[in-house]
Parts: C-alpha cells; structure tokens; sequence
C-alpha cells in the first residue's frame, strides 16, 4: 500500500516467522519487512476500522492480539489544534 498525499499511521512489530499473517483490527494488511514489519496506513482507514474516539488498536500476528496505543486525539473529532498549554507544576 501507497498512500502519498494523506496522514498515515506508521505501525509496527516483531514475528517470528516471516510468512506470519498480520492483521489491524482484524483486516489483513500487508507488511514491509520480514521478522521486523511495518505498515503504513491512512488515518482514515484506522478511523473507518475503529470504534468512535478509539485510544487502541488491536494487532494481531499469527493468531495473537494485542492491543497498542493509538497516539492522544488521533481518532477524535478535532481537526486542529489552536493552541496546546503546558504548565510546570
């Protein structure tokens, strides 16, 4: 998969044997690499596979899932950001 001209998301693991299925939230995606993988894949098919306002995804190799962080607000509804404050306590 290409996708040059939408945000996408960089995901990535291990497998132990490089014929390993790999699946995002249970689609079939396919992976650069061999034991070390990744995928790149445009936030809005993440989005059109998630629940609303989802915070994980569920990744799963050979038939072992795990769920990993999404990144803070990818799947919400803010499109921009005007202004983030950061305080020290």
């Amino acid at each position: 998969m290409e996708f040059r001209s939408e945000n996408c998301l960089l995901i990535s693991g291990e497998r132990d044997d490089i014929a390993s299925k790999v699946s995002i939230n249970g689609h079939a995606v396919p992976v650069e690499g061999r034991r070390n993988w990744r995928v790149r894949l445009p936030v809005s098919i993440v989005r059109s596979w998630s629940p609303p306002l989802a915070r994980t995804i569920t990744v799963e190799v050979d038939g072992t899932s795990q769920e990993a962080d999404l990144p803070i607000g990818l799947l919400g509804h803010a499109r921009d950001l005007a202004m983030l404050v950061v305080r020290a306590k």
